[in-house]
């Protein structure tokens, strides 16, 4: 798995106060089967063979860096959105030709062979990837909407999608893959001209498409893709990976 083609760099967003956790303890530190979740993420880029990561702060972010002193960083000041937060790293990556992978610090349990999935998914003539997921409940997400080739055509949200659109199954994780020389080129072009005033990194699909770009699209199994955002769910996702050791 370290010999990987092509290099990738991966993108790691760690800022999220994670209010909803109740602790002081900063969300991705939280402990998941005996590690902390941002371990989770970091030891899966090991083994993928990743070239390098950058792990995006935001508040507390002391804990973080006490934590995993080692760990190369790249700080958001204001929460102004997955997109803003991708391009707090663009500095570090500004000599960087290759494959950049998006992950979230508290999405621990996204594989090597998942990440590498993506990244190859990325070509000359397909600079973005999207990962997604078919989840038992689709709920509020977003979904993909492909065409006959399985290439992605836009995300819609669940709020504003119409009935056939919520019948897809195929919901956006959030996770990207996309050529360096295109993705921060497409980040800067988003803007904040939503309910939440927020620069959402999924804005980069219609950006893409609309300069002509394609799109592709790779599954993982929705176990993979599962967040965690409060204790509830850390503790949910802890009993279903003990699950099989259980049984």
């Amino acid at each position: 798995m370290s010999h990987l083609s092509p290099t990738v760099a991966a993108v790691v967003l760690a800022a999220g106060q994670g209010s909803r956790m109740g602790s002081d303890v900063h969300k991705v530190l939280h402990p998941l089967a005996g590690k902390p979740l941002l371990a989770h993420v970091l030891d899966n880029l090991e083994a993928l063979g990743a070239e390098r990561h950058i792990v995006v702060v935001g508040a507390g972010r002391e804990q973080i860096t006490s934590a995993f002193p080692d760990l190369a960083i790249a700080i958001q000041e204001e929460q102004l959105g997955t997109a803003h937060a991708v391009q707090m790293a663009a500095p570090a990556l500004q000599d960087f030709a290759g494959v950049v992978l998006v992950l979230y610090g508290d999405v621990p349990l996204v594989s090597a062979t998942t990440m590498a999935r993506l990244c190859m998914a990325v070509a000359s003539d397909t600079p973005l990837a999207v990962l997604g997921f078919r989840p038992e409940d689709t709920r509020a997400y977003g979904r993909l909407v492909t065409n006959t080739d399985g290439e992605l055509e836009r995300i819609v949200e669940h709020a504003d999608a119409t009935p056939a659109e919520r019948a897809i199954g195929l919901c956006n994780s959030g996770i990207v893959a996309a050529r360096a020389e295109r993705l921060f080129p497409l980040l800067a072009q988003v803007g904040c001209d939503n309910a939440k005033g927020e620069y959402y990194l999924t804005d980069i699909v219609g950006l893409a498409r609309q300069a002509g770009h394609r799109v592709a699209t790779v599954e993982a199994d929705a176990l993979e893709v599962m967040g965690v955002n409060s204790t509830q769910e850390l503790a949910e996702l802890e009993a279903l990976i003990l699950q099989p050791v259980r049984t």
